[in-house]
């Protein structure tokens, strides 16, 4: 299967301000080598994300970082701020995503699989997969109108692809010099490479996202 993004609109949508640079960083620089228009909409504020040796105004400096990365891939970022450890599918939360797809515009979203290992994975790629349904609703009401139809939604691949199964996987060869320049801007997190439970940025290169149908709303 050929992949062509041109023309394309992809909107990943993450928990953490790394994530998209981790999961999704190859797949979003081939899309835009092909012509498509980039975002990134992070949901937590990655306040709780600490190395070992404590950063003061951490969501700060991580808002600094995703910014950094963002304009480096040329990329739109969007952020929910919502408090790491807290993210939930709930009201507040889809209403707040469905103004941020409805400002974007996607055609096409990334997101968490929603059996990753991670509370907050988990409950942004449920938002993700609500949203892209609400998004094109008109009963479901925002300061941006709604979109004439639904993005479809792809699943990114989970860390070590653990209880993941890919429905094809994106060739990011040639953008893998890029992603890592991506994960350097979060050195926040590079720092926290020897904590005995958080799995080292460098290691992770690849992008194997998952397609997934769409139906009305």
């Amino acid at each position: 299967m050929r992949l062509d993004f041109s023309g394309e609109r992809v909107l990943a949508v993450v928990a953490h301000p790394d994530d998209a640079e981790v999961l999704c960083a190859g797949t979003l620089a081939r899309a835009g080598c092909d012509g498509a228009t980039l975002g990134i909409c992070v949901l937590c504020r990655g306040d709780r994300g600490q190395p070992a040796k404590p950063i003061a105004n951490l969501a700060a400096v991580r808002r600094k970082e995703m910014a950094a990365a963002a304009k480096l891939l040329g990329a739109v970022l969007l952020r929910g701020e919502f408090g790491d450890g807290q993210l939930v599918d709930g009201p507040t939360q889809r209403q707040k995503l469905t103004e941020l797809y409805r400002r974007f515009r996607p055609t096409l979203v990334l997101a968490h699989w929603k059996e990753d290992y991670h509370s907050d994975h988990r409950a942004a790629g449920a938002l993700a997969e609500a949203v892209s349904w609400f998004c094109a609703s008109a009963g479901h009401r925002t300061q941006a109108a709604a979109l004439s139809s639904q993005p479809a939604l792809w699943w990114m691949d989970t860390m070590n692809m653990t209880g993941f199964e890919p429905g094809f996987f994106v060739d990011v060869s040639e953008q893998i010099d890029l992603k890592r320049r991506l994960l350097a801007c979060h050195q926040s997190q590079l720092r926290r490479s020897g904590d005995g439970d958080f799995a080292p940025l460098e290691e992770q290169r690849y992008d194997k996202p998952k397609p997934v149908g769409r139906r009305p709303a």
